[in-house]
């Protein structure tokens, strides 16, 4: 009896397992959706701040058009999220009213405080004490002349309707200091001394007074004289019922006639100007 070997045979390579496919099935596409109810949240959100109301209108916008796309795709079967996206769409167009509203109260405030600064500075504006033996001083001390646009003379007041008052004396002749600064040779100096009262209710910040003066027929600039009298100028606080005195040094021409000197008390006065004889 015969023996036969049987060679041996290759092994059969094993193929990998694929998970059968049902054809036209594709992963649902909801990322529109998504987007839409994240931006819708933080653009309603945004429009209950009226200030963020641009940022409350960009979000919104975006959330309404990404919500209506993404309705689109679930009606196509292209995603399963419909009633997210339904929701992001309403949350951007809640988001748009707010914005709508938001920018009506911001403009509406900002307006009002516009006329609110614009009131407060048309009340602060000046009214000059009439003088003794003026015709406006019959009707006794509490007499008030109004603005007329013209300087006043040494020694006049202005008083200011929170009853600030303002009072410039006359132009002596000064001699500045060997080291003073703001002094020119053959020019003539000429000291003037400003003074200020609180007779209001409230403290006054002296800090931004502003003094010029302008000298002669043509008005050029008196330089302000600097030196270890004078140029020191305002600073601190002036409390109710209390004054402060200041001396300004200028230097004008030889031949100027006149000296005219501008007080400003701040940025909320009207500048009062006085004309002083040389």
């Amino acid at each position: 009896m015969s023996q036969f070997t049987q060679p041996p045979q290759s092994p059969q390579p094993q193929q990998p397992y694929a998970p059968a496919q049902t054809p036209g099935m594709r992963p649902a596409r909801n990322g529109l959706g998504i987007a839409a109810l994240v931006l819708g949240v933080i653009g309603a959100v945004s429009g209950l701040i009226p200030f963020l109301f641009w940022l409350a209108g960009i979000l919104g916008v975006i959330a309404l058009v990404l919500g209506l796309a993404g309705r689109g795709r679930a009606k196509r079967g292209e995603a399963t999220n419909k009633g997210m996206t339904t929701f992001g769409a309403v949350l951007g167009l809640i988001s748009l009213i707010l914005a709508v509203v938001g920018a009506v109260i911001t403009f509406k405030a900002v307006d009002d405080a516009v006329n609110d600064l614009n009131k407060a500075v048309s009340d602060t504006t000046a009214s000059a004490k009439p003088k003794p033996g003026s015709d406006s001083a019959k009707d006794g001390d509490a007499a008030k002349k109004k603005d007329t646009g013209k300087a006043l003379e040494a020694g006049d007041s202005a008083v200011y309707d929170d009853d600030l008052t303002v009072t410039v004396g006359d132009a002596t002749s000064y001699t500045p200091d060997t080291y003073a600064a703001g002094h020119t040779k053959g020019n003539k100096a000429y000291r003037v001394a400003v003074v200020i009262e609180n007779a209001g209710k409230e403290k006054f910040d002296s800090a931004l007074v502003n003094v010029t003066a302008h000298a002669g027929q043509d008005g050029v600039d008196a330089e302000q004289i600097f030196d270890g009298k004078v140029g020191q100028g305002f600073s601190g606080t002036v409390l109710p019922g209390k004054k402060v005195t200041v001396q300004f040094a200028f230097d004008a021409p030889a031949d100027a006639k006149n000296l005219n000197v501008e007080v400003n008390p701040g940025f909320t006065y009207d500048a009062t100007q006085w004309d002083l004889k040389l």
